[in-house]
């Protein structure tokens, strides 16, 4: 019994060997387009028949996808899909260079800023803000220049009885300036004075930071005797008052963190012109350049009694090792690299001790108004002497020392020399 309904062979066998015709696939007819026999370059196709070369696409063998645009040879893909020029492969997109360094370049300029903004939050907070300037009372008009007051005190702090006696410090308890000098930042030309300790100066009246006592005038005393009195404020206080030229900002550092910085540095390189011993620092250098560690450098610029002149001969000394230690700091290479950025300003930064207007910005411009200096763009001197006064102290040149205020003071290029 033959269920098939009579379609005239349509959905059924044929006992016919022949296929059929092209009239009985209606349905899968394609517009009557030429098409060339294969080329040598695609290969041999049994499968090519005058009837495809008629029009007539089976859709087999040919690669063709099914219902895909006509035309297309062996292996044709759609157009969507097909490699385009410099891509990578069968269906990847080319890789836009351009668009890929752009992006790069922003992702690296926002980490930069991003470990930028990190370093300053972070160096910020490490930052000793404790004189309070606003303390100074009579103090000078502002200058044209900014000017900073650098000491270096004998403080002891922190330092482990095997550290001062590596470092030569004594025991001494408390602390005292060793060393202060004004540095003055101007747009004529940067100008460090150095002030040496035994400067015979009046301590004038103030008002105690701790007991908000008045105190009167002192006359006839040394510089250093103002900072043991009542402190940086009261040494900011005298120098001001002794040379009419305000100080903007104040630096301190003791002895452990000048030594910790020079070290975190991996040493300063400097050039010494005559060897000196001395027992008391702990000095013993040969004349030539050499690069020297924290404990050396320490010595260097606290020896005194190697020399005849010896406050002053130590105040050029630790101006010109100061200026080599900032040209060591603020270079690319340190300020740049975290590894050596990081324990340069966590071995100072403990240690030093600024006025409470200071940022790391002014920190930053000191050093840089320091590196100047070294590299020739300014001066450095000791403050004009005059002669001897009694104690053994030094008796300032005080015509000679009004000059080099105003010319700071008003931003001209300094002209004054020191006598000695």
């Amino acid at each position: 019994m033959n269920d098939w309904p009579e379609d005239g062979g349509y959905g059924r066998g044929n006992a016919n060997s022949q296929p059929e015709g092209p009239r009985r696939m209606s349905h899968v007819q394609r517009p009557q387009v030429p098409q060339q026999p294969p080329r040598h370059d695609q290969g041999y196709n049994p499968n090519f028949t005058q009837a495809q070369g008629s029009g007539y696409d089976s859709g087999y063998s040919s690669g063709q996808v099914y219902g895909g645009p006509q035309g297309g040879g062996h292996g044709s893909v759609p157009p969507q899909y097909a490699p385009g020029p410099g891509s990578g492969g069968p269906g990847r997109p080319a890789p836009d260079w351009r668009k890929r360094i752009k992006v790069g370049s922003i992702v690296l300029v926002v980490g930069v800023l991003a470990w930028g903004i990190g370093t300053y939050a972070w160096a910020s907070s490490q930052m000793r803000n404790e004189v309070d300037l606003a303390k100074v009372i009579e103090r000078p008009s502002e200058g044209d220049c900014t000017t900073y007051l650098i000491v270096g005190s004998d403080s002891r702090e922190g330092m482990s009885a095997e550290e001062k006696k590596k470092l030569h410090t004594g025991s001494a308890e408390g602390k005292r300036t060793d060393s202060m000098m004004i540095l003055a930042a101007c747009s004529s030309g940067n100008t460090m004075v150095s002030l040496p300790r035994d400067s015979w100066v009046t301590i004038p009246s103030f008002v105690g930071s701790e007991s908000g006592k008045t105190y009167p005038a002192r006359g006839g005393s040394k510089l250093n005797a103002a900072y043991a009195m009542d402190g940086p404020e009261l040494l900011v206080r005298t120098v001001e008052f002794n040379t009419g030229l305000r100080i903007d900002h104040y630096a301190e550092i003791g002895f452990a963190g000048f030594a910790n910085i020079v070290d975190a540095l991996g040493g300063v390189e400097l050039n010494i012109e005559k060897g000196f011993k001395d027992k008391k620092s702990g000095a013993d250098f040969q004349a030539g350049t050499q690069t020297l560690n924290g404990e050396q450098a320490l010595a260097f610029v606290r020896t005194r009694y190697a020399f005849a002149q010896s406050d002053l001969q130590r105040t050029k000394n630790q101006q010109k090792f100061l200026s080599a230690l900032a040209n060591e700091a603020a270079t690319p290479g340190t300020i740049l690299n975290p590894f050596a950025l990081y324990p340069t300003l966590g071995a100072g930064l403990d240690t030093l001790i600024v006025d409470k207007d200071m940022s790391l910005y002014d920190l930053g411009k000191m050093f840089f108004a320091m590196k100047g200096i070294s590299g020739g763009d300014g001066k450095s001197m000791n403050i004009p002497i005059a002669g001897s006064a009694p104690q053994n102290s030094l008796k300032w040149d005080m015509p000679k020392v009004k000059q080099l205020v105003e010319q700071i003071r008003n931003d001209e290029k300094v002209t004054v020399e020191s006598n000695r």
